[in-house]
């Protein structure tokens, strides 16, 4: 049985059909190779995590990136530089601009995953809680009133036109809300692998777009918390995102292909491909940080006398950005000694020294360059 469309672009699609989708519509050769590809590579991923002591390392600067890479799709830019620095300051209430929007994703990305560990199962609210979160507001899912289009982007004949008109009405967009919900929760009616449900989810959630902005953020956010809900992942660090961005014009035109032709194999093998890359790009960094760092620490045991370098390593490691506070706020060491020790990895290449607004910063310049690459 075919998918129904979208039949007139400029109208809501009220119409948009409830989940699950038809078994046809994904049981599709192409489908599981990729599907087979995407759980090895996040199995991997999730195997070489697990074994990682200092889980910092990737709380702070994995999921910092999918940050970064999430609100870029939505024409909000930081440089690594205003980024670490910002995140380096942990005082979001007192940044501004677009490392404050990144930050904030950042921050929504782990609300939202300590909300499903709380509640333990999905619900309407865990995508407005999220969404509000990224946006520091009570506002909720937008009323029946609010004319809401995806209209075409350039400058081309087309541009503005509308390319898709979501769900409106009293009523109408708390029901495919529902449905959704009870799709991602109920595992015996609706028997698909976490992954491919995954990718169901975010295309439906997309569809309803039931908040007025943010929609892009949120779905993005709820894959990976998916994902760590599955527990597929212990933590939200697959750098999910960074593919996405990377193929942008797929990632929209795929989205497009669901509703205006029904084409849900495009789709899928996008978002599993999409799963696939990231982890193995997430895991070669993980690599490279963790090599990295393994050769820092042997560097300060024979050729310094600090004391207690594992803990200076894990410190420096946690974040790209360091200052002397970060070690006395952690009780590390003493103030002089903290700025001794981190003298002395400046002179070593390790680090190296910036004052920004007369503050000293100090940069790891393997960290930065490994999350950059």
């Amino acid at each position: 049985m075919p998918y129904p469309i979208n039949p007139d672009r400029s109208i809501p699609w009220n119409g948009l059909p409830d989940l699950p989708i038809s078994e046809e519509l994904y049981r599709n050769v192409d489908v599981y190779e990729a599907l087979a590809n995407a759980k090895a590579a996040l199995a991997r991923l999730q195997g070489r995590s697990i074994a990682i002591p200092n889980q910092a390392v990737l709380i702070n600067t994995i999921s910092l990136q999918e940050a970064k890479a999430s609100s870029a799709i939505e024409n909000i830019f930081t440089t690594d530089d205003e980024l670490y620095k910002a995140f380096s300051e942990q005082k979001l209430s007192e940044l501004s601009g677009s490392a404050k929007e990144v930050l904030r994703y950042r921050e929504a990305l782990w609300f939202g995953h300590s909300f499903l560990k709380d509640s333990d199962r999905f619900s309407e609210d865990y995508f407005r809680v999220v969404y509000q979160e990224i946006y520091q507001t009570t506002d909720g899912i937008r009323p029946p009133f609010v004319q809401t289009h995806i209209r075409q982007g350039g400058s081309g004949p087309n541009a503005g036109k509308p390319v898709y008109t979501p769900p409106r009405g009293s009523g109408v967009i708390e029901a495919k809300l529902s449905n959704l919900v009870n799709f991602l929760n109920d595992d015996e009616k609706c028997p698909i692998d976490p992954i491919l449900k995954m990718a169901i989810g975010h295309y439906q959630f997309e569809a309803i777009h039931p908040f007025r902005d943010g929609n892009g953020r949120t779905g993005r956010i709820f894959n990976i918390n998916y994902l760590t809900y599955k527990e597929l992942l212990d933590y939200p660090i697959l750098f999910l995102s960074r593919y996405i961005l990377d193929n942008r014009e797929d990632y929209y035109s795929s989205l497009m292909g669901v509703s205006q032709r029904g084409d849900w194999l495009t789709w899928l093998k996008f978002m599993l491909k999409a799963v696939e890359t990231t982890s193995i790009l997430t895991y070669n960094k993980i690599n490279d940080i963790l090599n990295t760092k393994d050769a820092i620490r042997q560097v300060i045991i024979h050729d310094t006398a600090i004391t207690r370098p594992e803990l200076l390593v894990n410190a420096i490691f946690t974040q790209p950005y360091t200052r002397v506070k970060h070690l006395t706020d952690q009780r590390l060491y003493a103030e002089n000694t903290a700025k001794k020790y981190l003298t002395q990895l400046v002179d070593l290449g390790v680090l190296e020294r910036r004052i920004i607004q007369g503050n000293h910063y100090y940069l790891n310049l393997e960290l930065y360059r490994i999350l950059a690459e």
